[in-house]
């Protein structure tokens, strides 16, 4: 199920380290495209408004990967409500085209929002390269309080749905480390994120990113 009703919470402040926000004026909410095939998962649509903050232009993608994230901020404040929100406010990111730092949807133990159309490029992966202009970006909450395994599978199920909707093949569900980052800005080679770090083994993949994977082809069939 998809649902465009906002709640009217008053903004409680996300911390993310290393990122400010900007002081782009947030316009009234515009609903994108669902995710087909996503009926058994709530997903609430907080699209950030064209022409606003990290949708300055339109910047049409045909999706081909989903790149798999975790957020690493661990702040009790730090859900997917909070991020979204912090998006719609402007997230500020640094050496990209946009000026600013976003992503497709993002995942907790109770709820799901989405920030951009699933056909618009975002700025999560690497810059602008292809991580960026070909991939679904989804980031998973670590905050504390979420539970974490209930959010893991909640990324699984939306991943199995938004690859029946693109036809993405299961060896196309990709994680960040996945990316070679190479900075817009001054070209600089950052190398590869360990990054979603919840589903790495020292750094690296191997048994938790294949149980999640596993996870995903169960709920994709």
């Amino acid at each position: 199920m998809v649902t465009v009703k906002l709640r009217t919470l008053g903004f409680v402040a996300v911390v993310l380290v290393g990122l400010l926000f900007s002081s782009c004026a947030v316009g009234p909410r515009r609903v994108g495209p669902a995710a087909a095939g996503a009926a058994e998962l709530k997903i609430t649509q907080d699209i950030i408004p064209p022409g606003k903050c990290g949708r300055p232009l339109h910047r049409p993608m045909r999706p081909t990967f989903i790149t798999i994230h975790s957020t690493d901020n661990r702040s009790r404040s730090a859900d997917a409500l909070n991020h979204a929100l912090a998006m719609n406010k402007g997230l500020r990111g640094r050496h990209n085209r946009t000026g600013f730092l976003t992503w497709h949807f993002t995942v907790d133990d109770h709820s799901i929002y989405q920030t951009l159309p699933t056909n618009e490029t975002g700025e999560h992966a690497d810059y602008e390269g292809q991580g960026n202009r070909s991939s679904i970006g989804i980031e998973m909450c670590v905050n504390r309080g979420n539970d974490l395994g209930s959010t893991i599978d909640r990324t699984a199920q939306l991943t199995a749905r938004l690859m029946r909707q693109y036809d993405i093949p299961l060896d196309h569900v990709v994680p960040h480390m996945h990316w070679r980052m190479i900075r817009y800005s001054d070209g600089r080679d950052l190398g590869f994120k360990k990054c979603p770090r919840i589903l790495l083994d020292g750094g690296r993949l191997g048994p938790k990113w294949s149980a999640f994977i596993s996870k995903v082809s169960f709920y994709a069939r």
